[in-house]
């Protein structure tokens, strides 16, 4: 393939983030704002940012039995570990929550009992499986995105049951836009409310994909934000644990596998090298192929970059591996998708070409191969 020229593309001279990610800048050593961010993760004062959490907790702390926080978990190593640091190092009393995925994995299913199994409150919240389906097939078709309706749930369902337990702490794990290079709204404050959520977790589409499914009211209850009056008299505070100290997802790894029972996958995961991470859904190898087509980077190219910037994996070692593995569509859930979403081979081959960059890829042979080579 001939490299690609049409656009001014660039890789981070750290990472191997690429200048097509949203919300992505660079410095003038070529350095991406995550990989600034890990550089200035070495220097700062996690002690006062530890003096912040424990404010934090004692503000919501409740001595009286009932829960004081809410953390959602999937039975993967993140929400595992915030939930394991919560009740045994903090002496909080979590309820950990799950929403159910559509296309849920018999490895996952097996993470997430054992991690309920090693002493843990927990509620599974299991949304209309019609409603779920409508919108996550909106949300593939319309945005690209195809567990929509799992991602609005992940955040509105476990709202409503923050609300209904009067519980005003919720910790989700690391702060995605800080860690991995775009808005650093939240860099300095680690607060954040709803519009957030919609602007940036959902990208904007949220009144746009509950429009176009057409799913009637009487479905989507746990697919809508309470009110902000709800939002305004509950107090909710809703953070993420990695602002509070230098965020590993290897660390969580190992916490998760030692305390909570978390077991790794025996190969590699669709699309990448790692076998640890995201063991939950099928839908997420779809999701990471629909980001490579879009963007030109996918699961591979995101666990290197980490890898590289926690010192594990040298530049160079990222390129090969992103070479080789990056970009791989995952041919082993093609049944499993056509049946979930209701849909022929060629109609879903359509929306995947909708979303493919023409900049960044042509298609030989029914296959989209990039016009690029990582660099």
């Amino acid at each position: 393939m001939a490299q690609h020229n049409k656009l001014d593309l660039r890789w981070c001279s750290h990472c191997l983030s690429m200048s097509t990610r949203p919300r992505i800048k660079f410095d003038e050593r070529g350095w991406c704002n995550a990989c600034q961010w890990a550089e200035k993760k070495r220097t700062l004062d996690w002690g006062s940012r530890q003096k912040e959490l424990h404010r934090l907790l004692d503000k919501h702390r409740r001595i009286d039995g009932r829960f004081d926080c809410l953390v959602p978990v999937s039975g993967g190593k993140d929400g595992s570990y915030v939930a394991y640091n919560l009740q045994h190092k903090y002496g909080m009393n979590p309820l950990t929550v799950t929403v159910a995925p559509a296309l849920p994995l018999a490895l996952g299913e097996e993470n997430l009992k054992a991690f309920v199994g090693s002493g843990y409150n927990h509620v599974s919240i299991n949304p209309d499986p019609n409603a779920m389906r409508t919108l996550n097939r909106t949300g593939f078709i319309e945005m690209g995105f195809p567990y929509y309706g799992w991602l609005i749930a992940i955040q509105a369902a476990v709202l409503r049951l923050a609300v209904n337990f009067g519980i005003a702490l919720i910790f989700y794990g690391e702060d995605g836009e800080v860690e991995y290079g775009g808005s650093t709204e939240t860099d300095e404050n680690p607060i954040y409310d709803v519009t957030y959520m919609k602007k940036v977790y959902l990208e904007g589409g949220y009144d746009k994909v509950l429009r176009e499914s057409g799913v009637p009211a009487n479905k989507l209850g746990f697919f809508k934000f309470p009110s902000d009056t709800e939002l305004v008299d509950s107090k909710i505070e809703i953070t993420h644990w990695s602002y509070f100290e230098n965020w590993d997802p290897y660390r969580s790894y190992l916490i998760a596998k030692e305390h909570c029972g978390l077991k790794e996958a025996e190969g590699a995961n669709a699309g990448t090298f790692t076998n640890f991470a995201q063991n939950d859904q099928a839908l997420y190898a779809l999701h990471t192929y629909l980001m490579y087509l879009k963007f030109g980077f996918g699961r591979a190219n995101q666990d290197a970059s980490i890898e590289v910037r926690r010192g594990a994996m040298d530049r160079q070692q990222a390129v090969n591996l992103v070479r080789l593995y990056d970009g791989q569509f995952p041919q082993e859930f093609l049944e499993l998708y056509l049946d979930y979403y209701q849909i022929t081979r060629d109609p879903f081959d359509a929306v995947l070409d909708r979303w493919a960059n023409r900049e960044l890829f042509a298609k030989s042979n029914g296959i989209w191969k990039p016009l690029f080579t990582v660099q």
